[in-house]
């Protein structure tokens, strides 16, 4: 099979420093911004405002680096005898971030302050970006999901068990947060520290599998199948 060049490793790596990048910089604006609560308000709201364009550029940045990590995937996953679904997958998830830095959400949750919790009327670019973060929120546990059937498939078990049990806490997150955005009283305090677990949860393991890949030794997949 062949092996994963200089290159592939360098787009790997960018999946990584997407993925850090895109987390310590909602933390450090979220702690900064004037009556906004990251226990209560999503990531996306950060897009809102004045200083709207610091999380507009996170989610554009991010986005390509997801898309050069897509690229990278697919000769890593080659020599586990993966297909190309796992790099179309990462790519979308790439493409939703992009998307979701030029479309800003509409107000939720009360911010910014004076707004009502859900906004009665929807907005072109609000629609957009709802649209845009559909496949961030999807196509990763999808990945993750991929990932952890040719893993297991190919010996690798220990990181076939991490890759499905992201996809599960992922998921559950997701609807949890959106259950508490959707203003229900007990998890509306807490939907945007329920949003941010859950892209920990999903970015990290984008991040360990981009640094780990490379290192991964080639296994005879002992099954004969379609390729993941």
């Amino acid at each position: 099979m062949v092996g994963v060049g200089r290159f592939e490793r360098v787009l790997l790596v960018c999946g990584a420093i997407g993925a850090v990048l895109f987390v310590v910089l909602f933390v450090v604006d979220g702690a900064l911004r004037v009556d906004y609560s990251p226990l209560r308000h999503p990531v996306s709201a950060l897009s809102i405002g004045e200083s709207g364009w610091m999380q507009a550029a996170n989610f554009i940045v991010t986005g390509l680096l997801f898309l050069a990590c897509a690229v990278g995937l697919r000769p890593a996953l080659r020599r586990l005898g993966g297909g190309p679904w796992v790099p179309v997958l990462i790519g979308l998830v790439g493409v939703g971030l992009i998307g979701a830095g030029f479309f800003a959400t509409d107000p939720i949750s009360g911010y910014p302050l004076g707004t009502p919790p859900v906004s009665p009327v929807r907005t072109t670019h609000g629609v957009l970006h709802d649209l845009f973060s559909t496949p961030v929120f999807t196509a990763l546990p999808a990945a993750s999901c991929v990932v952890g059937y040719r893993l297991a498939r190919t010996g690798h078990r220990a990181w076939a068990a991490y890759s499905i049990g992201t996809a599960v806490v992922f998921l559950i997150g997701f609807v949890l947060a959106g259950v508490g955005f959707a203003q229900n009283p007990v998890l509306m305090p807490v939907g945007g520290l329920l949003q941010r677990l859950t892209l920990v949860v999903g970015f990290g393991w984008l991040a360990a599998l981009a640094i780990s890949l490379p290192r991964f030794p080639e296994r005879p997949d002992p099954v004969a199948g379609p390729r993941a």
